[in-house]
């Protein structure tokens, strides 16, 4: 009996694990010579699909699964209650699965949803790669089931349905804001790992910049307080850094930096600005109180609740990318 798995034959071909499974069950979706290279490697290696897993699949359950990268994130907490809101309405249970520290890869992660029997998936917050990407939509081609992403975009595909805010456009507004402010010198303040969310953020931040020639400063740091305290006394080290505004990625991070001006003597925002990027609980319980873009959390993990139903249903999504409205917040941070 074969041992062969898709990822082996993912890996021999040289391609993603969304590409070997479109072989499989829609060929005419793969171009001829990636579809014979593929073919070939099947039969070389004698994989078979996984029909036990599919028997699961295939199965109902009235239950969700929730990826999340990170359970230690606010915004975190309150899109599982707009998922619990929605899914009451069906009720439906909600299985929780967190990456950080507990799966080596996702093929382990995939594995354990599959095996769950869980009707649907929802994949949540700001974080997702390439390697995540395909395994989620690896199990909604070759198991057929159901998959959302929540408040995270993967911009260079439209399989799976996708519902957020347009957070390039949100970048490039609170950006234009602190420039209407007449602040010159403004500084991104995003995160050192890479998030597709802060991508476009910072994408945003430079139009704005670059519409007006102003210089532009990305100052990559941490979430860890820990960290990010140090990185900022590190930049301020320099006398003669004239910072007058800033955007942060997250609320944590605008509130950390806000504290370590204070620290200096530095008024806030007499002399710099600051605009968060969530109005989580951080940004009422700053002080002073922290302007920021509100992200509609609730919302979004209401619909996205919503659209996975009407998926495993078997209704089709016509639109893919589904961007909820997002607001400006303004409170004592900025003029």
């Amino acid at each position: 009996m074969s041992k062969a798995t898709i990822y082996n034959v993912a890996i021999k071909a040289g391609v993603s694990l969304a590409t070997v499974s479109r072989t499989l069950n829609n060929p005419e979706k793969v171009k001829p010579e990636t579809r014979d290279r593929v073919l070939m490697v099947i039969k070389e290696l004698g994989y078979k699909p996984n029909a036990y897993a599919k028997g699961l699949a295939s199965r109902k359950s009235t239950s969700v699964a929730i990826v999340v990268p990170d359970m230690s994130r606010s915004s975190v907490a309150e899109m599982v209650n707009g998922i619990a809101i929605e899914a009451k309405k069906y009720n439906y249970t909600l299985i929780l699965y967190v990456l950080k520290d507990k799966y080596e890869d996702e093929t382990e992660m995939l594995q354990e949803v599959v095996a769950s029997q869980a009707d649907g998936i929802l994949y949540m917050n700001d974080e997702i790669n390439e390697q995540q990407y395909n395994a989620l939509t690896l199990i909604k081609e070759e198991y057929g089931i159901p998959v959302v992403l929540a408040n995270t975009v993967y911009p260079y595909d439209d399989f799976l349905t996708t519902v957020s805010i347009d957070y390039y456009k949100a970048g490039y507004e609170v950006t234009k804001k602190l420039i209407d402010e007449g602040r010159k010198n403004i500084y991104m303040l995003t995160t050192a790992r890479k998030y597709m969310v802060n991508d476009l953020k910072e994408a945003g931040y430079q139009k704005a910049m670059e519409e007006e020639n102003l210089p532009m400063n990305i100052f990559r740091t941490s979430g860890d307080i820990v960290v990010n305290t140090v990185h900022f006394n590190e930049l301020f080290k320099d006398k003669n850094q004239k910072i007058d505004g800033v955007v942060a990625v997250r609320d944590s991070i605008a509130v950390s930096f806000i504290n370590c001006m204070i620290e200096k003597g530095v008024k806030i925002p007499q002399d710099i600005s600051v605009f968060g990027f969530q109005n989580t609980k951080y940004a009422s319980l700053s002080r002073p109180k922290l302007s920021c873009i509100d992200i509609p959390i609730i919302d979004i993990g209401v619909k996205a609740m919503h659209l996975l139903k009407l998926e495993i249903d078997g209704q089709t999504i016509e639109e893919r990318f589904n961007e909820l409205p997002h607001n400006i917040i303004l409170r004592e941070t900025t003029k």
